[in-house]
């Protein structure tokens, strides 16, 4: 299942760990700043909306953890481990766990099948915890980080260099996840440079007006972002729960896994059902943009012709266009570049995205079921609609051996 780690691979997975740690530093600063300004209230919100995202986080985490196979745990005894998620420092035990296991990884002379898998098992979940923690954490900050620039009209040159990076960070994180998913795949099925590429600028086109939208209404009535946040992510988590999401163990972590997805749609697509998604994310692309238009024109009316924000005028006329071509991007990336054509090709199919029955697309030869990620492989199927000889056996073979640990 792992794709041959290798160093280069190891030193991404550790600037990855060390960009998380600055991160923490980097929110504690800022509220510090906050302060020190006499904005104890920017302040708070910053620490408020970084605890609120680390627990979420920290819990999927742990949930994760408990159904784990005792070999695939860090080796601390739990009660340690429990101590570790209350202290928020979960997630980067598991980074660490995963650095040294990779590190073992690259020193072998052979290649260690086992540890290949084990590595690839960490990296699975890790990736989705940090497409998690994007969502809860640094999203709702860089809405924040871009609002504090709108109200004061001018942005030092760390803010707009924190603001790029933070749009560059989020859309990585979800090409990441992607590739974490795709590497369930054979080969011919990777993702290459050019859909990347697309991949990347599709979800950069489509979340940049989301935010701005939400900024632009937040500097008219701060606290009426309070309200439209909880109605909006109602109306996904209920959207969610009617899809029949079947992610974690249980009913009650079900519930977290729901209300975490219901944070990401709030600002971006995610597939959480199998079956054909054309429908669904005409549904969600639809009311995205139908909000965010309504937020942005809420602005546009009640702001007051002295207003110094006269410049954002075209930046906003540009938003449009812009989530438009996000889209653009997104139809040509299903079209021409998404595995499920790419299996259906020479088998007269002419479906833009999985349709739910099997399309001839090919996973990874099976390995031993207490070695598989049974979550991330429930979202490949989820994601590429996928069937294969024995398929449903081998998962159902995997969740034995997770409910037996």
């Amino acid at each position: 299942m792992a794709r041959g780690l290798g160093p280069l691979q190891l030193v991404l997975a550790a600037a990855g760990t060390a960009a998380a740690a600055l991160d923490v530093l980097a929110d504690g600063w800022v509220a510090v700043g906050y302060v020190r300004s006499g904005r104890p209230g920017l302040a708070a919100l910053v620490l408020g909306l970084r605890a609120a995202g680390s627990l979420g986080t920290q819990a999927c985490s742990w949930l994760w953890l408990r159904s784990d196979p005792p070999a695939l745990r860090p080796p601390a005894a739990p009660p340690l481990l429990a101590a570790l998620h209350l202290l928020q420092l979960g997630v980067l035990c598991r980074c660490l766990h995963a650095l040294k296991v990779g590190w073992n990884v690259c020193r072998a002379k052979e290649e260690a099948g086992e540890e290949q898998r084990h590595m690839a098992f960490l990296c699975h979940d890790i990736s989705m915890l940090r497409l998690f923690e994007t969502f809860l954490e640094n999203t709702p900050q860089l809405t924040l980080l871009l609002h504090v620039i709108l109200q004061t009209n001018r942005a030092e040159p760390l803010q707009g260099l924190g603001l790029c990076t933070a749009f560059l960070c989020v859309t990585w994180s979800l090409l990441d996840y992607h590739q974490s998913l795709r590497s369930f795949l054979q080969d011919k099925y990777e993702l290459s440079l050019s859909s990347s590429i697309v991949y990347f600028l599709w979800n950069l086109f489509l979340i940049c007006p989301r935010i701005l939208a939400v900024a632009l209404f937040s500097l008219l009535w701060p606290y009426a972002v309070a309200v439209h946040f909880p109605l909006v992510w109602l109306a996904m988590f209920l959207w969610v729960s009617l899809q029949g999401t079947d992610f974690m163990e249980s009913p009650g972590p079900e519930q977290l896994y729901r209300a975490v997805v219901a944070v990401v749609l709030y600002f971006s697509w995610f597939n959480v059902s199998q079956g054909r998604t054309l429908h669904r994310s005409i549904i969600y692309h639809s009311f995205i943009l139908l909000d965010s238009t309504l937020l942005t024109l809420c602005w546009l009316w009640y702001r007051s012709p002295s207003d110094e924000h006269s410049y954002l005028i075209p930046v906003v006329s540009a938003a449009l266009p812009c989530y438009l071509l996000g889209l653009v991007l997104r139809v040509t990336y299903y079209k021409w570049l998404h595995p499920s054509l790419q299996a259906q090709e020479g088998r007269g199919f002419d479906e833009v995205d999985a349709n739910g029955t099997s399309g001839g697309m090919e996973l990874l030869p099976p390995s031993e079921p207490d070695l598989v990620n049974r979550r991330m492989r429930w979202l490949v199927q989820t994601q590429f609609s996928i069937s294969w000889p024995g398929g449903q056996r081998f998962l159902n073979g995997a969740a034995a051996v997770e409910s037996a640990a």
